[in-house]
């Protein structure tokens, strides 16, 4: 069995380049199967996640060519319209493709998706929003099969809950449908932006993105363009997490700190220098942390729940108490059990984790409990005492490319074990 073997206490000095986003680069590679002309999306970063989406769009007809960070995808001769039982189990995004392909081919057929199990994800926002715009949707041997043969019409929607992936999911689709869909309540997180600025390269006619209210006027057809993914916001906080537990001085370069204002104000609070510049960030730890803070996760610009366990590893070793409630996943403390394995003292109740800061934590072999989850582990281990290994790495490649390189060349003692 793989898994990630890290010797903790060693200080982290140096530069490192951050990756794309995972959570832009998933619906631009979705919504490459509306274009009549290749696309080439730059910037993509290197994990399983991103390697099912290829190949979806190559079992859906597309010619997809990976190139180190660059996807060219030729979505002309698409025709598919079904996605295949174990392509969909292995990522909790697949979902996405379900907007393009109906409006791709006017039919989808789908399994629920898989992924990490973080809680319920209200996949009939989706299904609502789609029926609205005139599609048929049944639920048919634990599949969704879904129609519309006349193609879809714009409409209004109003969205009970600002969720991020039935906003770009409408996105995707409303951008050829007939006439206009007016979005209410949507998404605003920088991956909503990211996307919609690959659509309007490919020609679709969208404004509002990043605002509550996004309206996208149906146009004939899109064509294909160039485009290059953000940063990854929550792969920038990780790294900052893991400085600030081991201490040392690094630069986080291609960042774009405007998307982290809701994250990195607390890693001052427990004692951290940030010094953040158009597109980099400077970390500076002197690993003595100390401070109480409150977290509550929220939809953006708020703090972002896929940052809630690397905060959280990050107060472990801090001497204070640190509150957090979480409001997005109902079982996203679900990784808290292999930090207490470790030392940690944290204790939680429903929604809300109580940690109080420890001096020191031990090694240990755990389990990657999911994507996130396992990278609180892996922030813990570089700052325990001695050897620990962590198993189900699989959940940690979905989001982190490289995760033993970069972290190695910052000074980390960190080796995959195959």
């Amino acid at each position: 069995m793989s898994g990630l073997l890290i010797k903790g206490g060693n200080q982290l000095n140096g530069i490192i380049e951050l990756q794309g986003a995972k959570n832009s680069a998933l619906p631009i590679l979705s919504a490459s199967l509306l274009c009549s002309t290749p696309c080439e999306i730059h910037n993509c970063p290197k994990i399983s996640d991103v390697e099912v989406s290829v190949r979806i769009l190559e079992s859906l007809g597309c010619i997809c060519q990976t190139n180190e960070n660059t996807v060219k995808v030729d979505a002309f001769n698409a025709k598919g319209c079904s996605i295949s039982d174990d392509l969909m189990c292995e990522m909790r995004s697949s979902v996405i493709f379900l907007g393009a392909m109906l409006a791709k081919t006017g039919e989808a057929e789908l399994s629920p998706p898989g992924g990490c199990e973080l809680g319920l994800r209200p996949i009939n926002l989706h299904i609502d929003a789609f029926k609205k715009m005139g599609a048929t949707i049944k639920e048919v041997c634990g599949k969704l099969v879904c129609s519309c043969p006349d193609g879809l019409k714009g409409c209004n929607i109003d969205l009970p809950v600002a969720s991020v992936g039935a906003t770009e999911n409408i996105m995707i689709a409303a951008s050829t449908a007939k006439g206009t869909t007016t979005l209410r309540n949507a998404a605003k997180e920088p991956e909503i932006t990211d996307l919609a600025n690959f659509l309007r390269s490919c020609g679709a006619r969208i404004k509002g993105d990043g605002e509550t209210v996004v309206q996208i006027e149906g146009v004939d057809r899109l064509y294909g363009c160039n485009h290059t993914v953000i940063p990854d916001r929550i792969v920038a906080a990780t790294y900052i997490g893991a400085v600030a537990v081991c201490g040392g001085n690094v630069t986080i370069k291609k960042a774009c700190p405007s998307h982290l204002h809701a994250v990195i104000p607390y890693f001052e609070q427990l004692g951290c220098n940030i010094d953040c510049k158009s597109d980099e960030i400077n970390v500076i730890s002197n690993k003595k942390l100390q401070g109480n803070i409150r977290v509550h996760t929220t939809e953006y610009p708020g703090f972002p729940t896929d940052a809630q366990p690397i905060m959280l590893a990050t107060a472990t070793l801090s001497r204070g108490t640190a509150v957090f409630v979480e409001n997005i996943f109902s079982n996203r403390y679900r990784y808290v059990a292999g930090l207490n394995k470790m030392g940690a003292s944290v204790e939680v109740y429903d929604r809300v984790a109580v940690v109080r800061g420890v001096d020191s934590l031990n090694c240990a072999t755990l389990d990657a409990t999911d994507l996130r989850g396992g990278a609180a582990m892996a922030i813990c281990a570089l700052a325990a005492k001695g050897r620990s290994r962590i198993t189900s790495v699989e959940h940690i490649d979905r989001g982190y490319e490289n995760i033993e390189g970069v972290l190695t060349k910052i000074g980390a003692d960190i080796v995959r074990e195959r």
